[in-house]
């Protein structure tokens, strides 16, 4: 394995969250996001301010209560702003790219800042996400089997000669981010213990949400 040209070193310990509900970052993935609202806006002018420019996504267990905030997962991913710009037209102040650095387990919750999340952080369960691992003896023609009856069902259209050009790794990993799976079901991915993990699961659950549609639900059951 090779180390990572893009990581953050040395991995912060107390980062500032981002909790969005059914949206997933993965070590090395690419997640574009429009940034608008006055908190959030304020955590981006924070952390482009600071020496890593990390934002630690993570999602909400439940809704929370009225004035409090939601319950979050135990595990979330750091992400690294590697680009932005600015809008002044009213739909974004900022629009972006997060590139996925490591996961990280949530120690305890500190006082917020400007309105925004912050939490004190583990690295050291998931330090092989700093390495580039490589799939290892992934079925590619089972993959994309299953992919076609699972955009099927699900109505999805596909760019079929990109995907056929995309790597192993970043198809998986693409593929696990765009999904339209359940929060838990994200979960689940983002906690497999390595990539040849994760494929699997990817296609467990793509395999049962195919079967779903196939027995006759109107929606799938993520």
């Amino acid at each position: 394995m090779v180390a990572d040209p893009s990581l953050v070193d040395p991995l912060p310990e107390i980062i500032p969250v981002f909790p969005l509900g059914g949206v997933l970052l993965l070590p090395r993935g690419r997640m574009p996001l429009n940034i608008f609202e006055p908190r959030y806006v304020a955590m981006i002018d924070d952390a482009l301010g600071a020496p890593h420019r990390v934002v630690g996504m993570i999602q909400p267990l439940d809704e929370g209560r009225a004035g409090q905030p939601p319950a979050l997962y135990p595990i979330g991913c750091l992400g690294k702003i590697t680009s932005f710009s600015e809008n002044d037209d009213g739909r974004y102040r900022y629009l972006v790219t997060l590139t996925g650095v490591s996961r990280f387990t949530v120690k305890e919750e500190l006082e917020g800042r400007r309105g925004y999340r912050r939490m004190r952080v583990d690295h050291s369960p998931w330090q092989g996400d700093l390495d580039v691992q490589q799939l290892e003896n992934l079925n590619r023609p089972k993959l994309l089997s299953t992919l076609k009856r699972y955009f099927a069902a699900n109505d999805i259209s596909a760019d079929w000669k990109t995907i056929a050009e995309t790597s192993d790794d970043r198809l998986i990993t693409t593929l696990c981010m765009v999904c339209p799976f359940s929060a838990n079901e994200k979960q689940a991915l983002l906690e497999a213990r390595d990539p040849s993990a994760r494929a699997t699961t990817l296609m467990t659950l793509m395999e049962m949400a195919t079967l779903d549609r196939s027995n006759g639900d109107e929606q799938p059951k993520h």
